[in-house]
């Protein structure tokens, strides 16, 4: 795979990005990740409320690098991930009917799918819906290489993420109610991006 090449904006953007704030306390991968999270959102604050695992992130790299695949729980989230592709069941004919039949989000029953087919070591995704995140803990996928749970919203985003943390699988969350399909990809594409 050819190196990327960051275009002269980033560039600059990433310098007023470091000027601002001190990422150098970071471990290494923890400190792209935090870079390019605040780099999607334009919010330096995001930094401080991150949960971040250097062990994970190596297991998150390393999987993505042997070119483990990625499942996420939104398209917002697919079109990020410029570099490879990335399954989303949501659209699967399947969800409707699971999700009516269980009384869930079709986010949620989704997710329940995929973690249902999906082969050991994927990388999970979740950007936009907490019901995806709660799913993927209730009935989680074969041994994750890492679940990147950054849900937002005012209902179940933050505690989806506190549960997420807590349940000892390798992650990247946050704490509060922010996150997104933005600062998702931003966490996968610092570790695509990694050298």
């Amino acid at each position: 795979m050819a190196r990327r090449v960051a275009h002269p904006i980033e560039v600059e953007s990433m310098g007023i990005l470091r000027a601002r704030y001190d990422f150098t306390r970071f471990a290494p991968l923890s400190r792209v990740v935090a870079e390019r999270v605040c780099h999607a959102s334009a919010d330096l604050s995001f930094a401080d409320s991150l949960v971040l695992d250097e062990g994970a992130l190596r297991g998150g790299r390393a999987a993505l690098a042997g070119g483990a695949p990625i499942y996420a729980d939104a398209r917002m989230v697919a079109a990020g991930v410029t570099t490879r592709e990335v399954v989303v069941t949501l659209a699967d004919p399947r969800v409707p009917k699971r999700a009516a039949a269980a009384g869930v989000t079709r986010s949620a029953a989704a997710m329940a799918l995929a973690a249902r087919e999906a082969p050991a070591g994927a990388v999970w995704v979740v950007g936009n819906a907490p019901t995806a995140l709660f799913q993927l803990l209730e009935t989680p996928p074969p041994e994750p290489a890492l679940i990147v749970g950054l849900p937002v919203g005012f209902v179940g985003a933050a505690e989806a993420k506190a549960a997420l943390v807590a349940s000892g699988l390798p992650c990247v969350a946050n704490v509060g109610e922010r996150g997104g399909s933005a600062v998702a990809v931003a966490a996968v594409n610092a570790l695509l991006y990694a050298a």
